[in-house]
């Protein structure tokens, strides 16, 4: 009487053993922090403030916050946005640029702040 009962409580416990799992992935940690050139971006970077609307006109927004300090300017191609932070006890200097076109899709920067250099009259 127990052979009819063998067969399938074997083929449950055959189902039961796990197949060897595929060996573990290393962990690598995060990926590294993304780096930006700042090849074209000799007339900006480390600028004061007077520095930029010598070269691009004056800003079309200002944003203050706390020491920090965001200027952006605008053409009919792009939107660069120049963040001006002090180092020490020295005036704001710009330590980051973002650049944008007008409808908000990617832009090299280095080619936002060539067009913002030739824009008219500062617009």
């Amino acid at each position: 009487m127990k052979a009819p009962y063998a067969l399938p409580l074997l083929a449950l416990l055959g189902a039961c053993v796990a197949a060897e799992a595929p060996p573990a992935t290393p962990y690598r940690g995060p990926p590294p922090p993304r780096t930006y050139s700042t090849l074209g971006l000799e007339r900006v970077m480390g600028q004061t403030a007077r520095g930029l609307t010598t070269l691009f006109g004056a800003a079309d927004a200002e944003v203050t916050e706390g020491a920090s300090r965001k200027l952006q300017f605008g053409s009919r191609i792009c939107v660069l946005d120049a963040y001006l932070y002090a180092r020490g006890t020295g005036e704001p200097v710009v330590t980051h640029v973002d650049a944008r076109q007008r409808d908000g899709s990617a832009i090299d920067r280095a080619s936002c702040v060539a067009a913002l250099s030739r824009r008219e009259g500062g617009k």
